[in-house]
């Protein structure tokens, strides 16, 4: 399962880089750390924020996707995924997930808002679940989706989303680690 994940993400970050290059889109439009910085604190504490609001306005879709989760987190553990490696897994999905949705198709989905839109359902489609009543976790993907396209198109700057998104999937990764073994040992 850790290698087939792997392997997905590096297709898409590959994929990515190969379409922006061919395409010309830049990862960085002109360096600014002081705003990328201020950028990625403002959508990973949105992205923490958001969790809070679903999890506070439907709580019933919210705990069916948590236990979804947990169900993950189970199959990683008994498939021996370590801290390390899903550490390395989150790093990847979120660098390849940012260069391949907002890089390149949102860059190339005529780009502005409309690029911002799309490109936040299409990295919704592309994170499925398969308990209608986990309704939430395709919304929260397409509202995170919107904040990093957003803020690829306000900083003309790939790395907020990449550090957000890593740390996302890190802290998400390592909860669902931590849960399983947590669970096996009660």
């Amino acid at each position: 399962m850790f290698r087939f994940f792997m392997l997905i993400q590096l297709g898409l970050l590959l994929l990515g880089l190969l379409w922006m290059s061919l395409a010309g889109y830049a990862v960085v439009q002109h360096p600014d750390p002081l705003r990328d910085g201020l950028a990625f604190l403002v959508l990973f504490f949105g992205l923490m924020g958001l969790e809070g609001l679903f999890s506070r306005l439907f709580p019933q879709s919210f705990r069916a996707s948590e236990a979804l989760h947990s169900q993950i987190g189970a199959v990683m553990r008994s498939q021996g995924v370590s801290h390390h490696q899903a550490l390395l897994l989150a790093m990847v999905s979120g660098v390849g997930e940012e260069v391949f949705f907002r890089g390149a198709l949102q860059n190339a989905l005529w780009g502005g808002w409309l690029g911002v839109l799309l490109q936040a359902l299409v990295f919704m489609a592309l994170h499925p679940v398969p308990d209608r009543k986990a309704w939430i976790y395709p919304l929260f993907i397409f509202f995170g989706g919107l904040m990093f396209g957003a803020a690829y198109w306000l900083t003309g700057s790939l790395i907020p989303g990449m550090l957000a998104h890593y740390l996302h999937n890190a802290r998400g990764f390592y909860q669902l680690l931590e849960q399983s073994e947590h669970e096996r040992a009660v």
